[in-house]
């Protein structure tokens, strides 16, 4: 059922609009009121009633609108009460600075400092009800990467899913908005009976059906798209942050039970087995990655055909016609698709094709795709006999065939691909015995065999030994 505001709420959402008047005309008759006393600056004066007049009748209006506000419920309640009463104080003072302005009394010059102090608390409390209790000191923090950074799991099969790896990645990427002290939309997704009862549209997890479930689905929509959570100029959540949530959706958004006691397909066993070194798995790799020829604007009506077959289609950055396009949501990629694919055929620099059913009709359109630089293949059907399309992807800088059948034949055939600068053969048939002959053809490239080993160490386990009985 479409949420209707009530006109309470409808008045009270232009208290942001309305909150920046009173603090810059006060603060400006503030300013005027203390030149006053310095040689020269007398002329001012007549301007500290004028302002002080406006700021004051723009303060009422503020605490009217913020009080109507207050009743949406989307903040944290302890906080909105101290900034209200502190925002009605500062509108009263401002009332008795007038009055006694007007009658020209001397003790206006005690309430002037006060106005200028309450408004440097009540804004900086504003703000925090609107960017978070943290948002002045943030900056401080060498901006610092959003991504969820979890301690590392020794276990991660013995891991309460929920508590060790669902909440951090809320933690990191939803509680700016949906957390104890700001509920957008009334959604509160930092405990499991707020996120069960869901928000003012109604719930947003369906348990068991990840695809069905609003808060999957948000995540899921183009970055341009209104409803796409989180906002686009939010840090936005990793495909290993989706995929682990997806996941756990899928599997009933348990809240107490392990990883081992939940099925586990296997395009998630990798993000799983990454968390134990600390942070999930990444998909994005930090390289100049984006062609430096101008492009024209992508067909818009492919752009949106394709996004109606639930690919995600999205610029690489802002201003570029360059495109990402991902069948992260697609099991097969169809002739459909490879019809609507082709006719972005020189603004795809990204694509993604991991963990989806693929042929090689498929791959020959891949390979007109002269633009990309990176191409994602793991844990997809494609095989040597496929790779051999790729041959003609000059720019290409990174390519991923984890999880996948290609051997060092099919490798070996893409000698053409003079800027790959990173290959990963993972769970391949490519070998670290053949790692030396592929370094021959790739010499600038990094290549990834996997299969690493973690070093032991005497103080990573114990052995309890049962004492001898006595006697």
């Amino acid at each position: 059922m479409p949420y209707i505001l009530t006109i309470t709420e409808f008045i009270g959402r232009f208290h942001p609009v309305l909150v920046h008047l009173p603090i810059g005309i006060l603060l400006l008759a503030v300013l005027f009121h203390l030149l006053g006393y310095k040689k020269g600056y007398e002329s001012l004066q007549p301007a500290v009633k004028l302002s002080l007049l406006i700021g004051t009748v723009a303060a009422i209006a503020s605490c009217i609108s913020g009080w109507m506000l207050s009743y949406s419920g989307e903040y944290e309640e302890a906080l909105v009460n101290t900034h209200q009463w502190l925002g009605i104080g500062l509108a009263l003072v401002s009332v008795l600075a007038c009055f006694l302005m007007i009658r020209n009394s001397v003790l206006v010059k005690w309430l002037m400092p006060l106005i200028g102090l309450l408004i440097i608390i009540t804004g900086h409390l504003g703000g925090s009800l609107t960017h978070g209790e943290d948002y002045l000191t943030q900056g401080l923090s060498g901006g610092a990467d959003n991504s969820i950074t979890v301690k590392p799991i020794a276990n991660v099969q013995q891991a309460v899913v929920y508590t060790d790896i669902v909440q951090p990645i809320l933690q990191s990427k939803c509680y700016s908005c949906h957390g104890p002290a700001k509920q957008k939309g009334k959604l509160r997704l930092d405990e499991p009976p707020f996120i069960d009862k869901g928000g003012e549209e109604g719930k947003v997890l369906i348990a068991g059906n990840a695809g069905e479930s609003e808060m999957i689905k948000r995540l899921l929509l183009p970055l341009d798209n209104k409803d796409h959570m989180p906002p686009k100029q939010k840090s936005q959540l990793t495909k290993a942050e989706i995929e682990l949530l997806s996941w756990w959706v899928a599997s009933g958004a348990d809240y107490h039970k392990k990883t081992a006691e939940l099925n586990q397909p296997e395009k998630i066993k990798p993000y799983l087995t990454s968390l134990q070194t600390g942070s999930t798995a990444r998909d994005e790799i930090s390289i100049s990655d984006v062609p430096e020829e101008k492009v024209d604007k992508a067909p818009e009506e492919a752009i949106m055909k394709l996004r109606d077959l639930n690919v995600a289609v999205n610029p690489v950055s802002q201003n570029s016609n360059y495109l990402i396009v991902s069948f992260v949501a697609v099991d097969s990629v169809t002739a459909q698709h490879t019809q609507l694919l082709q006719q972005l055929g020189k603004q795809v620099a990204w694509l993604k094709l991991g963990n989806t059913k693929i042929n090689d009709s498929v791959m020959s359109v891949v390979g007109k795709l002269s633009s990309i630089t990176k191409l994602f293949l793991n844990n997809s059907n494609v095989t040597d006999r496929s790779l051999v399309h790729l041959n003609k992807l000059s720019k290409l800088q990174y390519l991923n065939l984890s999880s996948t059948a290609v051997t060092v034949t099919g490798i070996n055939s893409l000698t053409n691909l003079k800027n790959l600068r990173q290959l990963y053969v993972y769970k391949t048939g490519v070998g670290a015995d053949v790692l030396g002959n592929l370094k021959k053809h790739f010499p600038s490239a990094l290549i990834d065999t996997g299969g690493y080993a973690v070093q032991f160490l005497p103080t990573d386990t114990m052995i309890v030994k049962e004492k001898p009985k006595k006697g």
